[in-house]
């Protein structure tokens, strides 16, 4: 088993470790509603929708999450203004608002000659680099975005599933609507760092959704994503060691195959169950 615990003994192998439980964490209380609602398009514009507030923050010596957070907010809340309107659709709204802030972005970039590794950074994450100051905010993004869900938790619960009935029983589900956007920007603009924007879909929607094959309760699936991130994360470094593929994408990828895994034995579980049920009913007839 030496090689199993090996990597794990190097110190920036644990913080990478660390790192991506936490993500995993992170994603898989905001992954749950984002799966459940349909909002992948829009989380996907979200973490695009980052790169101007990435790009000027660098360009400018700040802080890139501080950078990426307004930006994402910023983009939400136009999505939000845009979905109101009677003449578009919400996905018209998110597909001008992906293209032009990422358009932006790019504008930003094409003006830096020194900006490719930190773009590089940006979209495919760096997670073997996580310090433990990066640690210390990944804890504390994970404690505000287990206070929403646990607060926001009936809202977001109706809201999934009728906003009349959240409506009705007095729920406000616009501003339900709103904190799980933050929950979603949250989520993004903390994983941004460890796996980059075009992968954190891998734990954001590939946990959740491989958890909601086998249960149906909002918070066993929550509890099931979080342990299949924490599986990708752990599977993903070793493989990343042992075959020298780039960690970040080789974590999210395990975690996409998690999901086709668990979805082919759910299917599998299902057509015994189907065969089982017809030769029960054959027997009884």
């Amino acid at each position: 088993m030496q090689w199993l615990i090996a990597p794990f003994e190097i110190s920036f192998v644990q913080r990478a470790l660390w790192g991506g439980i936490l993500v995993s964490l992170i994603c898989a209380l905001a992954g749950t509603w984002v799966v459940l609602r349909g909002m992948a398009f829009l989380g996907e514009a979200m973490s695009h929708g980052m790169l101007p507030g990435v790009a000027i923050a660098s360009l400018a010596g700040g802080n890139l999450l501080v950078g990426a957070a307004i930006s994402a907010g910023v983009m939400a809340l136009g999505v939000t203004a845009l979905g109101r309107s009677r003449q578009f659709s919400q996905d018209t709204a998110i597909g001008l608002l992906f293209v032009g802030m990422l358009a932006v972005g790019v504008i930003i970039v094409s003006h830096a000659q020194s900006f490719a590794v930190d773009l590089t950074g940006f979209l495919f994450g760096d997670v073997l680099a996580v310090q433990q100051q990066d640690l210390t905010q990944l804890a504390v993004a994970l404690g505000i975005a287990a206070l929403i869900s646990v607060i926001g938790y009936r809202a977001f619960v109706a809201l999934s599933f009728d906003s009349r009935t959240a409506s009705t029983l007095g729920l406000r589900p616009r501003l339900a609507h709103a904190a799980l956007l933050c929950l979603l920007t949250l989520a993004i603009v903390a994983s941004f760092h460890v796996v980059g924007t075009l992968l954190v879909f891998g734990l954001l929607i590939a946990p959740p959704a491989a958890a909601m094959c086998w249960v149906g309760r909002i918070p066993l699936i929550m509890l099931g994503a979080a342990l299949l991130g924490c599986l990708s994360t752990g599977a993903g470094l070793l493989v990343s060691w042992y075959w020298g593929t780039a960690a970040g994408a080789t974590i999210a990828a395990v975690a996409v195959l998690l999901f086709f895994v668990s979805a082919a034995a759910a299917r599998g579980r299902d057509r015994i169950r189907r065969n089982k049920s017809a030769e029960e009913h054959r027997a009884f007839a």
